[in-house]
């Protein structure tokens, strides 16, 4: 198979779809690679470490897409590049399609068959090519509160882990899963006053063995909810509704109370945010105030850690990047049905249930589409 990577063109994204050592796998395997000519550079792989990997290096975006049978992305493709896609085409990337009516329908008009990371399942019923990103912007996203909070950038000027005599900042975490794990091990980390708050018993639990003394475990009624963001100087929204739009679980109102400087960190701002206020932010450009409250919502974090994010994203997506190369997508969907969870759009059907659901689209199962 002919597989295409091209630069990534969303603001500020450094990372790339395939590193050199996954383009050498896939070379190995019989494939033929064409990177974008500095596809790369923002990890530190120039195009001679690519063609030394056995990639070819092609000029520009127009000339990967046009060659490609398979394009293996980062971010959602962009209008410029959705316009490129064929109903030949196989596209292998994070989509995050319920928020976005626009790509949804460009998608769906190209006939490409669209298979979303996002959505890829495992055997524990965890979404392994999700987790590294979720991983890092749990991370990314204390870093983000923290400078944020810093009187210089619009906030408090509060610092987490305060200092003797003074009492450090208040962290509410929304969300106990991957990304708010991360998140409260790094504010722990800091020795911020850390509040994590979700719903499931289970997740309750875990999170209360592990964390002990060191963070505080509350169930995430509206009430509760409502007392902690009200309280806090950073809420860090890390609410997942797999392939669906993420529950707006901080309203306007609920700003009224909180204290002037204090700042929210919206982590779910690719499935449409889970703060009412909420709307997507670039790293050129990462914040804004909406009654006397910080917004951070950068929808590609993990970007500003590119080498980090690319290499732990190619270490989950390079095994079904290779399954699809050597089977094809329908054999490799056929063949794993945790692979075709990650159909979202194929022939101009919608696949993923959500995504039909939120947007309007027929849901077609995607064992009809494959068959």
């Amino acid at each position: 198979m002919r597989i295409g990577v091209p630069r990534e063109i969303k603001n500020h994204e450094y990372r790339v779809g395939l590193t050199p050592e996954s383009v050498a796998e896939l070379v190995a395997h019989g494939h033929e690679v064409a990177v974008q000519a500095g596809a790369g550079d923002g990890i530190g792989a120039g195009d001679d470490v690519y063609r030394a990997a056995g990639a070819e290096i092609a000029p520009d975006a127009r000339a990967v897409f046009a060659d490609a049978e398979m394009i293996v992305k980062v971010k959602e493709p962009q209008a410029a590049e959705r316009a490129m896609l064929r109903d030949d085409h196989i596209l292998f990337t994070y989509l995050h399609l319920a928020p976005d009516a626009d790509q949804t329908r460009d998608l769906v008009k190209s006939g490409a068959v669209c298979i979303a990371y996002e959505t890829v399942t495992d055997t524990n019923g965890g979404l392994p090519l999700l987790k590294p990103m979720s991983q890092v912007a749990g991370r990314m996203s204390v870093q983000a509160g923290a400078t944020a909070l810093e009187k210089a950038h619009g906030g408090r000027g509060v610092l987490l882990g305060g200092v003797p005599g003074v009492h450090p900042a208040k962290v509410t975490v929304i969300g106990g899963g991957v990304v708010g794990f991360n998140a409260a091990q790094m504010a722990v980390g800091l020795h911020a006053d850390v509040t994590i708050l979700d719903k499931s018993s289970s997740a309750l639990e875990r999170l209360s063995n592990h964390f002990e003394s060191s963070a505080k475990v509350v169930f995430a009624s509206g009430a509760a909810v409502a007392e902690h963001v009200a309280q806090s100087d950073l809420v860090i929204g890390a609410v997942l509704v797999p392939g669906a739009a993420a529950p707006q679980l901080v309203t306007r109102e609920m700003l009224s109370t909180m204290q002037s400087g204090a700042v929210l960190v919206d982590v779910a701002i690719d499935q449409g945010g889970c703060f009412e206020t909420s709307k997507p932010t670039t790293h050129a450009d990462p914040t804004y105030v909406v009654d006397g409250v910080v917004h951070y919502c950068v929808a590609n974090m993990p970007g500003a850690v590119a080498r980090t994010s690319t290499y732990a994203l190619n270490n989950v997506t390079l095994p079904f990047a290779i399954a699809l190369a050597n089977k094809g997508w329908k054999r490799a969907l056929t063949d794993d049905a945790h692979l075709r969870n990650g159909l979202n759009v194929a022939h101009g059907k919608v696949t993923c249930a959500p995504v039909a659901d939120v947007l309007g689209y027929e849901f077609v199962p995607a064992p009809e589409v494959i068959a």
